[in-house]
């Protein structure tokens, strides 16, 4: 007889205990290209910052790669594994770790480059060549016949699920499904027993089809942070007022409404095409200890630092400058994905094999 303690699953909260977070560096042939040097800069200190506080797991290309990189940091808690991809957004290829009564399973969903719009096949197959390379040591990895990226969701560790319509039932990931049939797969594959959806919310120049990790992120003790737009004449006003409808809306799973703190709004950034690009502050990452929060030279980097402090008392807080980031139309938590810690398998945190 099976019962509820031998199939339990659930998607840990970002904020739990981590074994590493992964990361790919960027190469001449993604499209960071024009200016590698200034994103290489960016993601050397994002590194350095992760390695305060846990190891890191790096996807290179090549040796090469690998060399250069020694170089420039010198940690016994980075680990490199070498295998292609195309490009560098780690948050939606990346394995989404989930707990089976305590022992994390790795689960390798589809990646088609966000309903292809970009190249995607070599990076669909980084998570399957990673646990090839030992880069994730015994931990069992399973594959999901469903398309999904990590930065569409968000969990609160307690079987909420916080999602966008925009992205989940665009007929460019599963055409073929339903809203009920995708809940039910990731009821199955997540363990997911609540769904939140939000059916509003936007940023310009974001080509993921509204990432919930853009817009809205769960914190400890039922809070959700928002980005939340006071400015009436910018395109965003009427759309993420109606998003902040859609969170006054969600209840906890006792039935009480979350505690929603607004994320200021930072000056519209365009890139040199006059285009606008997607600066958001709630793409924030958090590691053990801390959170890593994405700045872009604003007057309101300082603002958004403090509040997303509020949210997570007695963790440092880390601003990283992310205008290099928002040219490719992503930002911090975009370009990595953390592993959880279990304490069955130490290893995980020390690299598998390197």
């Amino acid at each position: 007889m099976t019962t509820k303690s031998d199939t339990y699953v659930r998607l840990p909260a970002e904020w739990e205990e981590q074994a590493a977070v992964l990361l790919a560096w960027p190469h001449e042939k993604t499209n960071w290209a024009p200016y590698l040097e200034a994103v290489r800069n960016n993601f050397l200190e994002i590194i350095c910052a992760i390695l305060k506080f846990e190891p890191v797991i790096l996807v290179v290309a090549d040796k090469e790669h690998e060399k250069h990189i020694r170089g420039k940091i010198r940690s016994d808690k980075l680990f490199f594994h070498a295998t292609q991809g195309d490009d560098t957004w780690a948050r939606d290829f990346g394995p989404i770790t989930i707990m089976q009564d305590g022992k994390p399973i790795l689960l390798d969903f589809i990646f088609n480059g966000w309903g292809r719009k970009h190249a995607f096949e070599k990076d669909n197959l980084i998570t399957r060549n990673l646990h090839l390379l030992g880069a994730f040591s015994k931990t069992r990895l399973e594959p999901v016949a469903l398309v999904l990226e990590g930065g569409s969701i968000e969990s609160d560790g307690h079987g909420t699920i916080l999602t966008t319509s925009q992205c989940l039932l665009n007929p460019n990931r599963n055409p073929s499904l339903s809203k009920k049939q995708i809940e039910e797969k990731l009821e199955r594959s997540l363990g997911a027993e609540r769904f939140l959806w939000l059916d509003h919310g936007y940023l310009e120049g974001d080509d993921t089809d509204s990432h919930v990790d853009t817009l809205a992120r769960f914190a400890p003790d039922d809070t959700i942070l928002y980005v939340s737009c006071n400015d009436k004449e910018d395109s965003h006003y009427n759309e993420l007022k109606l998003m902040e409808d859609d969170l006054r809306s969600f209840r906890t799973g006792s039935g009480r409404p979350y505690r929603l703190v607004p994320l200021p709004w930072p000056a519209a950034k365009y890139d040199s095409e006059g285009k606008r690009l997607p600066a958001t502050y709630a793409n924030f990452l958090v590691v053990n200890g801390a959170v890593l929060v994405p700045t872009y030279d604003d007057k309101m980097d300082s603002t958004a630092i403090e509040t997303i402090q509020s949210a997570f008392p007695g963790r440092e807080i880390f601003g990283i400058n992310c205008l290099t980031l928002i040219r490719q139309h992503g930002s911090l938590h975009c370009v990595t994905m953390q592993i959880p810690k279990a304490d069955y398998d130490e290893e995980i945190a020390k690299g598998g094999k390197t």
